[in-house]
C-alpha cells in the first residue's frame, strides 16, 4: 500500500488512443511522469537496434520471463514510488491485467485508472501518420506502425497480456474520436473529478 498522500493514475488503451496526449494535460499541472513501455525503447536503444515493432517484441517477451506478466509495473515502481514523495504521478502505458493487480495491490485507494478508446480504423490512421506529423522523434514516443503492425500489436496485446482487463475496469473512458482540443477538454473535466475525490 501507498502510504503516501499523493495519487497514481494510470493510463490505459490500446496504442494511438490518446494516452501520451492525456498525459500531457496531467503534466501540465505538475504531476509526475513515468511512461512503463520506456525500458523497453532504452534496451532497444542500447543495443543499437531500431525501434521496430519485430526489435521491441523480444525485449518485452524478455523482461516478462525474467519478471513476471506484471515485469513492467514491477521495473517501474522504484520511479514511482520516488516521484510520490514529492508529487501525484501520471502513468503513460498500463498494458496488463497483471501490470494492474500488482499496481492495485501496492497503492490501493491511492491507484486510479484512465481509460482512452479509439476505434481500430481511428487509431490506424493516426499511427500512419505519425511518421509525417513527428519526424525523428528523439524520445521514441510517437512512433509510427503500418496498419499490419499495428493490428499485430493489437493482437498481441489482447491475446498474450490481457490488456481489455484493465480497460474494462478503468475508473474513466475518455473517447477520442475527436480533435485534440475535445480531448483535452475531457481530459480536464476528469481532472476535476479526481481533484474533488483526493479533497
Amino acid at each position: 500500500m501507498n502510504n503516501m498522500s499523493n495519487k497514481v493514475i494510470a493510463l490505459v488503451g490500446m496504442c494511438g488512443a490518446g494516452k501520451t496526449q492525456v498525459a500531457e494535460e496531467f503534466k501540465k499541472i505538475s504531476y509526475g511522469y513515468v511512461r512503463l513501455g520506456q525500458i523497453t525503447l532504452n534496451e532497444v536503444k542500447r543495443r543499437g537496434l531500431e525501434p521496430t515493432e519485430k526489435n521491441e517484441r523480444p525485449i518485452r517477451e524478455q523482461f516478462r520471463k525474467e519478471h513476471g506478466m506484471a515485469a513492467f509495473a514491477i521495473l517501474n515502481f522504484p520511479k514511482i514510488d520516488q516521484l510520490l514523495q514529492n508529487q501525484n504521478v501520471i502513468v503513460d502505458g498500463l498494458y496488463s491485467w497483471d501490470e494492474y493487480k500488482a499496481f492495485k495491490e501496492k497503492y490501493g485507494r491511492d491507484f486510479c485508472v484512465i481509460a482512452t478508446y479509439a476505434s481500430p480504423a481511428t487509431r490506424y490512421q493516426r499511427l500512419k501518420d505519425r511518421a509525417s506529423k513527428h519526424g525523428d522523434d528523439p524520445k521514441m514516443i510517437f512512433r509510427s506502425f503500418s496498419p499490419e503492425e499495428a493490428e499485430a500489436r493489437d493482437y498481441a496485446e489482447i491475446e498474450n497480456l490481457a490488456k481489455g482487463g484493465p480497460i474494462a475496469m478503468a475508473d474513466f473512458t475518455l473517447m477520442n474520436e475527436g480533435t485534440l482540443d475535445e480531448l483535452k477538454n475531457a481530459t480536464q473535466k476528469i481532472i476535476s473529478q479526481i481533484n474533488e475525490d483526493k479533497n
